[in-house]
């Protein structure tokens, strides 16, 4: 068995590395959110590499620290993986003018990405705000109480 054999893991494993739902999985690879199924020949088993399961966990985090939508999450990963092509572009040699290209390409999904980040700051904002005026009115309440 070769070391890449060893080293990929089945659906089930990956699901109880993570703690999602093997059914989780299956969803997030029809969204095009994680690979791991495209290749595989019908019937045989779903394998993932360890880049598979960092990617999962870390799309995992982004979902529920920041409470994103799943349309959100692809968008999010989307502009993540367009990230990481240009890196990889910028690794390639590129002329001086094209890497001003690249840099002005990251910069674009960089801000496309803090601006989803901060449209939840503000919601997350806006609900702690709420919470605040909750517990004024509720110490008031004690203090009219005389308590």
């Amino acid at each position: 068995m070769s070391a890449t054999a060893k080293s990929a893991l089945r659906i089930g494993e990956v699901a109880e590395q993570v703690g999602v739902t093997t059914r989780t999985i299956r969803y997030y690879e029809e969204l095009g959110l994680l690979g791991g199924g495209d290749t595989r020949s019908k019937g045989a088993h779903r394998l993932y590499t360890e880049a598979d399961v960092a990617r999962l966990r870390e799309l995992i985090r982004l979902r529920d620290l920041l409470g994103l939508t799943l349309e959100e999450l692809l968008a999010l990963a989307e502009a993540e993986e367009a990230r990481a092509a240009l890196r990889d572009q910028w690794y390639g040699d590129p002329s001086d003018e094209e890497r001003v290209a690249i840099v002005d390409r990251a910069v674009e999904l960089a801000q496309q990405q803090l601006a989803l980040v901060a449209a939840r700051r503000e919601k997350l904002d806006e609900f702690a705000g709420e919470l605040e005026e909750k517990l004024r009115r509720l110490r008031a309440r004690k203090r009219e109480l005389g308590r």
